[in-house]
């Protein structure tokens, strides 16, 4: 069977394979401490599981709109005018099965062959994968290191260019948990407004920021009808098995996007959107003592890291990854992370699996016990020394 040559363009998502890996040399009675896979280790609050449970027994197990349920699709438009200071309308909202349709739908509905999308690097690696599957030009913008990855606003702003289509920002950022302060943010809009490009904002972790409040590119003037706002329950609300996310933007735009859906999965399981609902309109306690859990958790992490000798370590801002320096070891990033696993039981991430600027670092993710985290730090140290 001959497969397409786009395919030949196709990437993935490392965490998964790590995984793989990560259970094999489990069941070959190996201990293993998971700091490879992004996703909270708290279980979905009650009151969710419940509205779930309440709906399949109502009997919410029948197709619904393509965009999503009208109820979800108002409680969301609600949650971003308090939340984000931006004017959604349930018209300008699509519920998508995960976050990552969004990504999809977007890069299919926007760009052509040849056109360039600018991308933060390192970075989510679907983004990427999703602009080369296309046939379009990724062009990559540094994280700045030595100012806690922030993204490079003037390269961003200098590597705007005639065939630009779309710029992708994330905030807070995976895989290292920076931020982009709101002065980078209104320069970025500035220059999307001013030549007409839209921005695919990635918020799936716009819950998870340590100091200060969250601030969306969509608020700022001019981007009414540039922005584009991903988000989903996944991250804020411990639902990555749910697989429920959504995304914001002018109506004309979210009418493709549904229209893509119906065309790959006509829509979104209906039980887990009322679900969804109950988590936007019910209790936020569990999101608030989550992000105080991973705090604390962040803070052990990176006081650990920092204390082994030639790692060193910029502290998250927002998320649930430590992005360490780990170019004093000696080794390539992919063989650090390999040998970590093989090892000393640590399963992480080499920095490469998030863009070639990723070199000479590895993501842990800390949505782990505070008791994993330390005797990961353990295991890490003994092997670098």
């Amino acid at each position: 069977m001959k497969l397409s040559e786009r395919l030949a363009r196709l990437g993935t998502e490392t965490a998964f394979e790590v995984l793989v890996r990560a259970r094999a040399l489990e069941a070959q009675g190996q201990s293993v401490i998971h700091l490879e896979i992004g996703e909270p280790d708290f279980d979905t609050p009650p009151h969710i599981t419940a509205a779930a449970i309440e709906a399949l027994k109502g009997g919410a197990t029948h197709y619904g709109p393509a965009a999503g349920l009208p109820e979800l699709r108002q409680a969301i438009a609600e949650d971003s005018r308090s939340r984000r200071g931006v004017q959604a309308t349930p018209e300008m909202v699509v519920v998508t099965p995960g976050g990552k349709p969004i990504m999809f739908y977007t890069i299919l509905a926007l760009i052509d062959p040849g056109d360039e999308v600018l991308y933060p690097n390192p970075g989510f690696p679907i983004y990427e994968s999703m602009i080369r599957y296309i046939g379009a030009v990724p062009i990559p913008v540094r994280l700045l290191e030595d100012r806690a990855f922030e993204l490079d606003v003037d390269q961003l702003v200098d590597r705007v260019g005639p065939k630009t289509r779309l710029i992708v920002i994330n905030s807070p950022h995976n895989p290292t948990g920076g931020a982009i302060p709101e002065s980078g943010l209104r320069a970025i809009a500035e220059v999307a407004a001013r030549h007409g490009i839209p921005v695919l904002s990635d918020e799936i972790y716009s819950e998870l920021l340590y100091e200060g409040r969250h601030v969306s590119i969509a608020s700022m003037p001019g981007m009414e009808p540039h922005a584009i706002i991903l988000d989903g329950f996944s991250k804020t609300y411990a639902m990555t098995g749910w697989r429920l996310g959504y995304g914001i933007m002018p109506a004309p735009l979210a009418e493709v996007v549904a229209k893509l859906q119906t065309n790959a999965v006509s829509c979104t399981a209906t039980f887990t959107q009322k679900a969804g609902i109950a988590a936007l309109e019910g209790d936020k306690e569990p999101v608030r003592a989550m992000r105080t859990e991973f705090r604390r958790r962040r803070d052990a992490i990176v006081g650990g890291l920092r204390k082994i000798p030639g790692l060193t370590c910029q502290q998250p801002k927002g998320a649930f990854y430590v992005f360490p320096n780990m170019a004093g070891t000696g080794l390539s990033s992919k063989m650090l992370a390999d040998r970590l696993l093989d090892e000393a039981g640590v399963a992480c991430l080499s920095g490469t699996a998030f863009g070639e600027w990723g070199e000479g670092h590895l993501r842990f993710s800390y949505a782990t016990s505070l008791k994993n985290i330390e005797e990961a730090l353990k295991r890490i140290e003994g092997f670098v020394s």
